[in-house]
């Protein structure tokens, strides 16, 4: 209860910081060129998996948005979902240009999209498009610079600083009340399809963990040698890659069955020690949003149940 008000303390103090001021015409620069906003825009379309959660955090309710996984009433999860009170296009899958041009935007969101060069030539014809900065992956924009690029295209970027620093404050606040896991290795892992896998330190998941003390184990950067930067699939004779003082098991729908089944999970040291958590659908999904609105979130699950997991009460299964 204390760490949550001083959380609230520190939110409302970053809230409180002098808005910057910000001059139209705009420009920025990403990997396809630049980008020209000649005013503030008043219709914003998000092509990013999750984008809809930093425009809603912002007070914008997009006119169009990006529809990733999650079987709820509409396109959002919880979080998100209550501030949305506009009927919106809604995009899944491939990019439709007609139903975005549809939606009349002023301005189009790309920074964690997978847009191609040609999309943007596309999309271009229809608003500025703003794409991730120059030598960034389609998805390696870290959820704070998502955030400022976003305030910044759309005249918001005072509120969006205000808001990552109250997260970044958060986070500092947590760590300093666990001095106890500064130093301890976590893993964040899956089982896909009977498959075992896990996130490296580059992916935003593992860098979270990061912000609170926690170190990715060397074996798992190891692993992923020159392939995928951010995960690494293992077999399971190889589950000792994961080992650490804690495992974080992700689940896109809360059923660890994959993970239960793995034979040599048992082996593990953290397993044995009763230190691993099994997120359910609603923690992992937070944490793979990464948003504004779902990281606030995530830690209100992900705390508790990482000081119980590491007294050595685990499994701990979250929501």
């Amino acid at each position: 209860m204390i760490l949550r008000l001083l959380s609230l303390v520190l939110f409302l103090a970053a809230l409180a910081l002098p808005a910057r001021a910000q001059d139209f015409p705009l420009t920025i620069a990403h990997k396809f060129g630049e980008t020209v906003i000649d005013a503030p825009p008043e219709r914003v379309a998000t092509l990013d998996f999750a984008g809809a959660d930093d425009l809603l955090a912002l007070g914008i309710e997009p006119v169009a948005l990006r529809y990733w996984y999650g079987d709820f009433d509409g396109p959002l999860w919880p979080w998100a979902a209550p501030r949305l009170t506009s009927d919106p296009v809604v995009l899944s899958g491939e990019i439709d240009y007609e139903r975005v041009a549809a939606a009349d935007p002023d301005v189009i969101l790309a920074l964690w999209s997978g847009i191609t060069e040609a999309d943007y030539a596309q999309l271009s014809r229809i608003a500025p498009v703003v794409a991730v900065p120059e030598g960034v992956g389609d998805y390696e924009l870290p959820w704070d610079e998502r955030a400022r690029i976003a305030g910044r295209a759309t005249g918001r970027a005072g509120a969006a600083e205000a808001q990552v620093r109250a997260i970044e404050a958060r986070l500092a606040a947590i760590a300093a009340a666990h001095p106890d896991w500064d130093g301890r290795t976590a893993s964040v892992a899956y089982a896909m399809a009977g498959t075992p896998g896990a996130y490296t330190s580059a992916d935003l998941r593992a860098q979270l963990l990061a912000q609170l003390g926690f170190e990715t184990p060397a074996a798992i950067d190891a692993a992923a040698g020159g392939g995928n930067p951010f995960a690494v699939t293992l077999s399971e004779e190889a589950l000792s890659v994961l080992d650490a003082d804690l495992i974080l098991w992700l689940s896109t729908d809360g059923d660890h069955a994959a993970v239960e089944a793995l034979v040599t999970r048992g082996f593990l040291g953290a397993t044995r020690a009763g230190q691993e958590v099994l997120a359910g659908r609603l923690l992992s999904g937070a944490l793979s949003h990464a948003s504004l609105l779902s990281l606030p979130y995530a830690l209100d699950l992900l705390v508790p149940a990482l000081e119980t997991a590491l007294a050595g009460e685990g499994p701990v299964v979250t929501e």
